[in-house]
């Protein structure tokens, strides 16, 4: 559905990477989150990294080969005329692949092992989510608050700039919030705690909780 006197978006260029359609309508997360800015964020925003992205790695058929997390990985190695946009479309790409992924509407309580492991390493559910919403709230301009995850489970809570992702240094991400104000300045303007707070209802723990066992396997990618 596109916005009301909006002109069409121009078809994305070809290439290896692809923006997958939202699991969920974009009025799942009202009024939490506003439809008119999940269809923007997702259809625009998120459509320009990946189109950006396939721009940047039309010239060069290895970087095109390799999967996202290990672009993100080896920034430093990547040809210097393109290093800048992999890291801010590619690194946008795989934060927002992932921000969609954690979200659904009706999404519970963590449970098993993965409320073990908040308990254990964050401090349980209600610590975690202050501390999680003391970071995101600290960071300054655009970026996002993400927790981390090893291959033996341990959580942690980081910030980061920009597009910038744990990917970067080959650390696994099992959440994360968008803080740039497109992500939410429609319904809250400048009241970033509002929304951080507002977000926690539109996490669908069952899939956080996928991802948790996706990265004790090491099977998590983005």
């Amino acid at each position: 559905m596109l916005v009301a006197g909006a002109a069409p978006a121009p078809p994305p260029p070809l290439g290896p990477f692809r923006l997958e359609p939202l699991p969920y309508p974009t009025t799942s997360f009202v009024p939490a989150i506003d439809a008119i800015t999940m269809q923007i964020h997702h259809d625009r925003l998120h459509q320009a990294y990946v189109s950006n992205l396939n721009v940047a790695v039309k010239d060069h058929s290895n970087v095109a080969a390799m999967p996202l997390q290990d672009i993100l990985a080896r920034l430093p190695e990547m040809p210097e005329a393109i290093r800048t946009t992999l890291r801010n479309s590619g690194g946008g790409h795989a934060n927002h692949t992932m921000f969609w992924q954690v979200m659904g509407p009706h999404g519970g309580k963590p449970g098993g092992t993965l409320a073990a492991a908040i308990d254990r390493d964050l401090g349980g559910l209600q610590k975690f989510q202050e501390d999680f919403e003391a970071a995101g709230r600290r960071v300054f301009a655009a970026g996002w608050v993400f927790v981390t995850v090893t291959r033996d489970g341990k959580l942690a809570i980081e910030a980061r700039p920009n597009q910038d992702t744990p990917l970067m240094d080959g650390r696994r991400v099992l959440l994360g919030n968008d803080l740039w104000e497109h992500a939410y300045y429609l319904t809250y303007q400048n009241r970033r705690a509002e929304y951080l707070k507002a977000w926690w209802s539109t996490v669908n723990w069952a899939k956080v909780g996928d991802r948790y066992a996706a990265a004790e396997a090491g099977t998590l990618t983005i």
